[in-house]
This record gives C-alpha cells, structure tokens and sequence, in this order.
C-alpha cells in the first residue's frame, strides 16, 4: 500500500464494514438503515401480492452490509460470499414456510456471493421450482446516500477527534478505529491484510429465527 508519506492517521470511511481495526466503519450503520427501509416497504408488496423479494445489497466481498439488514429487516434467507449458498436447501425451506402458510418471503443478496448476485439466484431458484412468485430488486448505489444515521455521526466524532490527537501525539500511518467501545490505532497495512469475517453467531441467530 502506498501513501501519502507525510504525517498521516486515517479514519475508517466505508459502507462494507470490512476493514480490520475497528468494529464498525462510518457509513455502515447508515447504509444497512437504507436498506433496512427498502426492505419494510417491499414487505408490504410482498404480502399483497403473495410474492418473494430478492434483495441485492451492496458488498462485494463482505457480507456485513447484507447479514445485518436480513436480521433488522426480518429477512428468511440470506446469501453472502463467507457462506455457502446451498440451492436445495433454500428451496427445501421454502417449502416449509409455504407449508405453513408463509406469504411473502424476503432473501437480501450480497452482490459478491459466491454463487452470484441477485439475478443468478433468481434462475436458479426458478431452475429448481421455487414455491413463490418471484422478484429482483438491486439496491445499488442507493445505499451510499442519504442522511447519515445517528450512529454514524457520533462514529465519525469520536473516531476524527481520535485520529487528530493521534497525530499531535506523533502517530502515522494508522487507522483510528473502535473496538469493544475503546479508541484503537491499526497499522494501515492489517486493516485490509486479511478478511474481516462475519460473526457466525449472528449467521445462527437468522437461520434459526427463519424457520
């Protein structure tokens, strides 16, 4: 990575939520609110018209952004690159919840999933006789804009503050970053180095909570 090479403290500026260093990045929580509204109002299409709404979201290799709206937006499936994107067993769920007298479904797509976006989903749900009727709705660039949530605003704050007494104290070449709500500088170089992996236990909590 190369950088500016004076005197430098960056501050983590990304809807993906995929940096290491902190645990959440300013933007995120206001992208997944964007979302998160998109999917309450498609909600109410999809129960008036007994229909299944795919989703896609941004994120490329992250799947922070599609996880945390499928779980605040009350989502029964969801796909994203850190785990397998099992066909069968999606359709064998909706089967299930068609059973039970489920009418309208709502699956959020990363667009970096490992089997496709949103689009390759739909054939191949199709492919293998989905249950519902169904739809695409790509959220796109929609997710970048928009008043900035609250959580947001203070991130930024605190981290901007933060990263400006770093540098008066002498630090470069780190990213300010918050984690487990203490301030924290990263070296530039370990904050993108590996993956930042989704926690497992929230991809549990919506796989139990959809059935």
């Amino acid at each position: 990575m190369k950088h500016w090479d004076g005197q430098i403290v960056g501050c983590p500026g990304t809807i993906d939520n995929d940096l290491i260093g902190t645990d959440y990045t300013i933007g995120f929580a206001t992208a997944v609110q964007t979302a998160v509204e998109a999917l309450d109002k498609l909600r109410d299409t999809a129960e008036s018209h007994e229909r299944m709404f795919l989703v896609e979201v941004m994120g490329r290799h992250s799947g922070y952004i599609a996880l945390y709206t499928a779980l605040a937006g009350g989502a029964e499936v969801v796909a994203i690159p850190e785990t397998h994107t099992d066909i069968p067993e999606i359709i064998a769920r909706l089967h299930k919840l068609k059973d039970r007298g489920k009418k309208s479904i709502m699956i959020v797509v990363a667009e970096g999933d490992e089997n496709g976006g949103a689009e390759k989903l739909h054939a191949d749900l199709t492919a293998a006789n989905c249950p519902f009727q169904m739809r695409v709705l790509t959220l796109g660039h929609l997710q970048r804009g928009g008043t900035p949530a609250p959580a947001d605003r203070i991130l930024g704050t605190l981290l901007g503050q933060f990263a400006v007494k770093s540098i008066l104290a002498g630090h470069t070449g780190v990213m300010a970053g918050q984690i487990g709500g203490t301030l924290v500088l990263t070296p530039f170089q370990e904050t993108f180095g590996q993956h930042k992996p989704v926690p497992p236990a929230l991809v549990n909590v919506l796989d139990e909570m959809s059935h």
